[in-house]
């Protein structure tokens, strides 16, 4: 069955061109030298990208491969202005990141609802001669045409936008911490990769308070090469200002396990490292306090370490308590401006864009679709005289 999940959509936009301005002189009974009275003409239709929160994903765009904008209205006789073209507003989540697909540059953000970002701006219409008349020049002979439109193929990419995301190895315990903390109900089943697609928790907390946290699927050593599912969901927790690995304590080493986690993660983007991070050692039911106690001595000390049980539900609240502590720090504040638009908003690595294309079925080549219209060459121009 085919996930309605869709956080990558490739799409052709094109802004609607100008329409020209008209020649006219006008030419009637009794008054046979009227003068120019060409209008101009209207202004192309632009593509706005809007944010909605209705929107989780992109599903809705996934097979709308192109999205054109209507062309402005040519001017007329009568100093008749040409009719503007119909602006298009591209819906999508909150959290929607725009590149430019040829060359992987980052183009724009969508961060909150109602949110409208310039994506294409339409041609502006060409003046009529009525515009070009001088004392000297009564009777001018040209007009402008309008200006021609925009298009640029674009990568719609969802990056989810959570406070703590989650961070560890197939069977880890993620989804059932987050089905433990939330209301959420995450796929749970006892075999590698039954989380196959993120999804988003609010995790409530004293005072009414609450936080969002992110279930990814897991990732395994060698991910940057492609292997299990790849990095390709690490994107939906570079938005968060908190990571929290988590790693079974029947693990033989925790400590190593957790290194391969963070080098997976800096191959992927080396400032994700600088986030702050916690880890949970997770199972803790499956240990006696004595192995604890000696495990908590082979632990990494440059960052909280917190044993939880999602199924017993001890740990949980010491877990939540460091969590908001983490959150909350002033060094995490100060570090989530600065690192964590920067991430969100680098250029797109495009080595391996193709391979996650595939992976969505995205892969084909768009099809350029040309007007039946050509676009007017700049000498061109209408000419219209009325002999009623």
């Amino acid at each position: 069955m085919e996930s309605n999940f869709v956080d990558y959509v490739k799409i052709l936009c094109r802004s609607g061109k100008g329409g020209k301005g008209s020649m006219h002189l006008r030419h009637v009974k009794y008054n046979p030298n009227g003068g120019p009275d060409g209008g101009d003409g209207g202004k192309g239709g632009s593509i706005y990208l809007r944010g909605n929160h209705n929107y989780w994903t992109l599903l809705h765009l996934k097979y709308e491969r192109h999205i054109f904008a209507e062309h402005g209205g040519n001017g007329g006789r009568d100093k008749c202005h040409g009719t503007d073209g119909k602006d298009i507003y591209i819906d999508v989540p909150c959290g929607t990141v725009c590149y430019n697909a040829e060359t992987g540059k980052y183009v724009c953000d969508v961060t909150y609802d109602g949110q409208e970002v310039l994506l294409l701006k339409g041609g502006r219409g060409g003046l009529g001669n009525f515009q070009f008349r001088t004392a000297t020049n009564q009777a001018p002979r040209y007009a402008q045409p309008g200006e021609p439109m925009q298009e640029m193929t674009v990568i719609l990419e969802l990056k989810l936008l959570a406070d703590v995301g989650l961070v560890g190895f197939p069977n880890a315990g993620k989804s059932t911490l987050v089905s433990a903390l939330s209301n959420a109900k995450p796929k749970i089943a006892n075999y590698p990769f039954t989380t196959m697609e993120p999804s988003l928790g609010i995790v409530g907390y004293r005072d009414r308070k609450s936080f969002v946290m992110a279930d990814i699927p897991g990732i395994i050593e060698g991910a940057a090469e492609g292997k299990g599912l790849g990095l390709r969901f690490l994107r939906h927790i570079e938005r968060n200002s908190l990571l929290l690995f988590m790693v079974p304590g029947d693990t033989d080493d925790i400590k190593r396990e957790y290194e391969i986690l963070l080098n997976e993660l800096r191959k992927f983007n080396p400032e994700l490292t600088d986030k702050h991070r916690v880890l949970a050692v997770t199972k803790s039911d499956l240990l006696d306090e004595e192995l604890i106690e000696m495990l908590k001595e082979t632990l990494p000390d440059d960052l909280p370490v917190v044993f939880i049980s999602a199924v017993t539900g001890s740990g949980l609240d010491e877990l939540k308590d460091v969590l908001w502590e983490e959150m909350n720090a002033e060094s995490n504040k100060l570090a989530a401006i600065t690192t964590t638009e920067s991430i969100a908003h680098r250029d797109k690595d495009m080595t391996s864009f193709q391979a996650e294309m595939a992976d969505e079925g995205e892969d084909e080549d768009i099809e350029f679709v040309d007007d039946i219209e050509d676009i007017e060459d700049l000498e061109d121009f209408e000419y219209e005289e009325d002999n009623d």
